[in-house]
């Protein structure tokens, strides 16, 4: 049997370091119908030349500026045909037989849209990585997490999350999705820049009833971090506005219009969290967030996505407050929470 076609697509930008240490893994995955494409978000390293000299076999796909995370990968993907794209960060280094587990579990039901592999890190591999981990969540307040990954304790993998299981969003640095289902939903919105684009992308594919899974008999190491420091005020500045963003698109405006203040009630915690930690830019950051948020929902330039089914697909989402768990109640790790 003929295997579907797949389009492993880095997005690179100033990347060589990273091209130079993880591609080789990349270009040796042993899957029969594989094509490989970096995406050049204009850098302006030496990374073009460096696949031309080393890897003519990858496809080089340049953008004519840096369109960040979103755009950039917009406007490659507009340029790839295959029935499956793995969007995939360039500081992973995958293991042998990483593609194939993924690709027969999305076959296996056509309701599959968006699955992601096991992702550990590549500075302690024998953790979970912080940015995917064993499978996505959100709670009911809109807060993501992790199973083996909430806030900042990452759990060791014991073969605890070697299952495949529903979840309510796939990490960004390996996500594979069905093409079709790209193209529906017009990829990823190209307002989120970076951070948290890929949960607004598989929020509003379950929003028409597909479903995204994780793949634990697939597994990536990621090295985090690679584009913006854990530490960026431009980070926190994406984190918090890109949030709001998610509510303001995916929920209901009955409950939008309150989860809304709710939140930026919250954020007031955070900014004064992070001005107590001496973190002043990072708290400006927030204010930030918050000015341009209201300015967007003033403008109507965002607004609630009427693109649902009767349906939706609400598994992997929390009914419980994630803060209340961790912070108060103690529950670090998945198994703990109240319901999982």
């Amino acid at each position: 049997m003929e295997h579907p076609s797949v389009a492993i697509v880095i997005l690179n930008w100033n990347g060589q370091n990273y091209l130079e240490k993880f591609l080789p893994s990349v270009f040796n995955c042993p899957y029969p119908n594989l094509q490989i494409i970096v995406g050049d978000n204009d850098s302006t390293d030496k990374s073009c030349d460096f696949l031309t000299d080393n890897f003519p076999l990858v496809k080089v796909i340049r953008n004519e500026r840096n369109f960040g995370f979103a755009e950039g990968y917009n406007k490659v993907l507009a340029q790839v045909q295959a029935d499956y794209y793995i969007l995939l960060n360039s500081d992973v280094e995958v293991t042998a037989g990483w593609i194939k587990p993924v690709i027969d579990l999305m076959e296996s039901d056509n309701k599959i849209a968006i699955a992601q592999p096991k992702i550990k890190s590549l500075i302690n591999k024998n953790q979970f990585e912080y940015a995917g981990a064993a499978g996505c969540f959100i709670d009911k307040w809109a807060y993501p997490f992790c199973r083996g990954r909430i806030f900042d304790f990452v759990e060791e993998d014991k073969g605890q999350y070697d299952d495949n299981k529903e979840i309510f969003w796939a990490a960004g640095c390996a996500l594979f999705i069905k093409s079709s289902v790209w193209k529906r939903v017009n990829g990823l919105d190209e307002r989120f820049f970076a951070h948290m684009e890929e949960i607004d992308l598989c929020w509003r594919v379950k929003n028409l009833g597909y479903k995204v899974m994780y793949c634990g008999q697939s597994m990536i190491y990621h090295v985090g971090g690679g584009t913006l420091n854990v530490e960026s005020p431009f980070k926190t500045y994406l984190n918090f506005r890109n949030n709001h963003y998610l509510i303001k698109k995916n929920i209901k405006p009955s409950r939008a219009n309150f989860l809304i203040p709710f939140r930026f009630c919250l954020d007031f915690l955070a900014i004064i969290k992070f001005m107590a930690d001496g973190k002043f830019k990072n708290a400006a950051a927030v204010s930030k967030a918050h000015i341009h948020v209201i300015k967007a929902f003033y403008n109507n330039t965002v607004k609630y996505n009427r693109d649902v089914s009767k349906t939706p697909n609400l598994v992997g989402m929390y009914n419980k407050s994630i803060v209340i768990d961790y912070f108060l109640l103690g529950n670090k790790k998945f198994k703990n929470l109240r319901e999982n």
